[in-house]
């Protein structure tokens, strides 16, 4: 799996958790609906780590707790 598809699903698995949508975290986070949207549809599979950061933020938890799941275990090589 891609570090791009990883960062995808882990922002819906945490979106489903909390029973809220792409849109509300949006407005939770002060990331446009445009730019998460873009992230979850695989338009954007760079996601920076200061984007990551303010999801975090709005979703009150740390980056370390972000990148604890299993989706980030198995990642593949991306060399550009």
């Amino acid at each position: 799996m891609t570090v791009g598809k990883a960062v995808r699903l882990r922002i819906t698995e945490l979106c489903a958790a909390r029973g809220i949508t792409i849109n509300k975290l949006a407005t939770i986070c002060g990331v446009t609906q445009s730019t998460l949207n873009n992230i979850v549809s695989g338009r954007n599979n760079s996601t920076t780590i200061a984007t990551i950061k303010k999801i975090c933020d709005g979703l009150d938890m740390k980056l370390i707790d972000f990148f604890d799941s299993d989706l980030f275990l198995d990642l593949e090589q991306e060399i550009q």
